[in-house]
């Protein structure tokens, strides 16, 4: 906390507090000038009309006691000019006192006086003895998300704000920030950037090429990681200096198309984890729909472990008894090897050979059907704005410009004979709207949706979506692996991959021992002592100290395995 001494000095130091001050100082004075005529005159009416004589104090006395209108009554004009007096002594204290100066007040010394102090909370520095932290350059959406993770995992990070007064609330609301500009040497100097783990440069592409190279003046061995607009951009960033580069418009059209049902059912590969790989295949028109868990036999039959269930959105925690929906996706994960055998079990069905539909063709939207045409599908574009349709034309197979809410755009676009649509606007309430809408036109369709604010991810899984993924989400986990060393594993909004060492209260147990999938609902995939790695662990695998577990869920899960296990 900062003296009243120290605040004061710093809030007088800037020039536009000064000029404030003195503006209120000025009109101080008037209003004194004021008090003092109204007092000379009230001696003058009293003595020259009224025949009384009072003290100069009681001048004063009466004056403010009238321009306050608190008025007493003990002192009062018997003639009509002393009381018309009264009436503009009342009228001009209204205005001056009741009006004028708390608007002065406040304006020219309450509020400077308030925004002097958030500029003098908002730190320029960290401790010289800080290192192994995260320095983002900005704080957005994404850098919300990887701040969560930093957190979750005891990581120090700060922020880098250039305007004092939103560095000063960002420090009040708890968030790890200093103030500075971000392409001044001196605020890395500042930030110890030389000793930090990670540098985040999320701004725009021009800003993070300055940022690259005012860093590597500085800190020359310091990893940066920068995220580009344009793919352009990317050859660019790395001359500059950048140790990664992630293109994550790119990045999320390439985790959306994997999400996709087309052809024949597959397992969809969404990320691997040393040897294993984690994958997605949906239930839709096999033989699975209506069985339970125990009754599959994978591990058994082909050595996969099933880690969860998606459900409308929601990843089921795994039992025996969890009986499979026409609208599950199951999450496995396997070698190779087993995957493939997976694959060739679900070959002959669900066969679907029709393009695979695509609603907005923006940068994601492009994104998206350059990965699905990758993978052999054909691709079919809706978009509406004729400009950004030139833009794409000859990426999709066929594009068709119009207004996804027409149904007549839709019929020619081949919706209903489509195994999956991707909705790719950038406007949440849209894509909400247009999975209603392609829900009801096709209930069997899969429709993979991004969105904006993760406040609107349960409205969209409302409205029929099978599977959402966010700009910030994709950005925050890929951030996130980058940090840790590891490939990204994208599952679905909120659902993370934890890597977490193994609380000593849960040594030389067993995982069935542990009842930690029943307590917190976290899966896990593999567990890892001394640099070997155990995947797809049967329950009976004995858990040893020192040993990392790798488990999927949400944070809220993991608070949960914290609070029970320490």
């Amino acid at each position: 906390m900062k003296s009243i001494g120290a605040q004061l000095a710093y809030f007088l130091s800037e020039r536009q507090s000064r000029r404030k001050v003195l503006a209120l100082f000025k009109y101080l004075i008037f209003l004194g000038a004021v008090v003092a005529l109204f007092s000379i005159l009230f001696h003058v009416i009293m003595l020259n009309v009224e025949n009384r004589e009072f003290s100069w104090l009681t001048g004063v006395y009466w004056t403010l006691t009238v321009m306050s209108t608190l008025g007493f009554g003990d002192i009062t004009f018997n003639s009509d000019l002393g009381r018309l007096f009264s009436i503009v002594v009342l009228l001009t204290g209204i205005v001056l006192l009741l009006i004028m100066l708390p608007f002065v007040f406040i304006s020219y010394f309450y509020a400077p006086w308030l925004e002097a102090q958030v500029r003098l909370e908002a730190p320029r520095r960290v401790p010289t003895n800080t290192t192994g932290h995260v320095i983002i350059t900005r704080y957005d959406s994404v850098a919300a998300g990887l701040i969560e993770k930093l957190k979750a995992h005891d990581i120090p990070y700060v922020v880098i704000e250039s305007d004092v007064v939103v560095a000063g609330r960002m420090h009040g609301e708890g968030i790890s920030v200093v103030t500075g500009e971000i392409d001044s040497r001196h605020t890395y100097e500042a930030l110890n950037a030389a000793s930090a783990r990670l540098l985040v440069a999320n701004c725009s592409d021009a800003v993070n090429t300055n940022i690259a190279l005012t860093v590597r003046e500085h800190a020359p061995d310091v990893p940066i990681v920068a995220l580009a607009e344009e793919q352009d951009s990317i050859d660019i960033l790395e001359l500059a200096g950048c140790t990664h580069v992630l293109p994550l418009k790119q990045r999320l059209g390439e985790q959306l198309a994997n999400r996709i049902s087309a052809r024949h059912a597959q397992a969809h590969v969404v990320g691997t984890l040393g040897g294993l790989q984690i994958a997605e295949f949906p239930v839709h028109s096999t033989p699975l729909a209506g069985r339970r868990i125990r009754e599959l036999s994978l591990r058994e039959a082909m050595g996969i472990q099933i880690i969860g269930v998606w459900e409308r959105g929601r990843l089921l925690p795994v039992h025996l008894d969890l009986e499979l929906s026409d609208r599950s996706v199951v999450v496995v994960a396997g070698t190779p090897d087993q995957l493939l055998a997976l694959n060739s079990f679900l070959v002959i069905y669900d066969t679907n050979y029709n393009p695979v539909l695509i609603i907005g063709g923006g940068k994601v939207g492009c994104a998206i059907a350059q990965a699905v045409k990758l993978q052999g599908v054909p691709v079919h574009l809706v978009e509406s704005d004729p400009g950004q349709a030139e833009k794409v034309r000859g990426i999709p197979d066929q594009l068709f410009i119009g207004d996804a809410a027409d149904r007549e755009v839709l019929h020619r676009a081949g919706l209903h004979q489509a195994p999956s649509v991707i909705l790719s606007t950038n406007d949440d309430a849209t894509n909400i709207y247009l999975t209603v809408y392609c829900r009801r036109l096709n209930p069997h369709l899969r429709i993979v949706s991004r969105i904006t604010y993760e406040r609107n991810l349960e409205a969209v899984h409302r409205a029929g979506a099978d599977f959402v993924l966010s700009y910030a989400s994709v950005g925050a986990e890929s951030l996130f692996a980058i940090l840790q060393g590891r490939n990204l594993v994208m599952l679905a909004e909120g659902i993370q991959l934890f890597h977490v060492l193994l609380p000593a209260s849960l040594a030389g147990k067993t995982l069935a021992e542990t009842q930690m999938a029943t307590r917190t609902g976290l899966t896990v995939l593999a567990i890892e002592r001394e640099g070997v790695m155990v995947s797809n662990p049967p329950a009976t695998q004995r858990l040893e100290a020192g040993s990392q577990l790798a488990m999927i869920g949400s944070q809220q899960q993991l608070r949960d395995f914290t609070d029970a296990y320490g």
